[in-house]
């Protein structure tokens, strides 16, 4: 199994910045496509920002323009750029792939508190 460990996250006040990042215990830089995933209290889990080996990225409409998800090349780790935070932002914030995969335990997030 690889193990994931999200961190990066905190308290921030509406409209500013958070990056967060994702540490993989082995190799994901093979994995075709990642993503960074939210969970907010009372709701689904939801597929935030996803990108191939390529670098190609795709965005939840909330959050395009917004946000930014990178993968250096031949490394097992994943960030998530966050700017202009909202409090609809607030949320536990995962890695893993794209499906996530059995193999690849959900680690414990990262809690982002968008709140004046």
């Amino acid at each position: 199994q690889v193990h994931l460990v999200e961190s990066g996250g905190g308290l921030v006040q509406p409209g500013g910045s958070l990056r967060l990042s994702c540490a993989a215990s082995g190799s994901i830089f093979s994995i075709y496509l990642m993503g960074w995933y939210r969970q907010a209290p009372g709701k689904e889990r939801e597929l935030v920002a996803s990108i191939t080996t390529g670098g190609s990225t795709k965005y939840l409409d909330s959050v395009r323009d917004r946000f930014t998800i990178s993968r250096p090349y031949a490394k097992d780790i994943v960030y998530l750029q966050m700017n202009s935070l909202k409090p609809e932002d607030t949320a536990v914030y995962y890695c893993n792939a794209v499906p996530a995969r059995a193999t690849m335990p959900w680690g414990q997030g990262t809690q982002v508190t968008v709140s004046s």
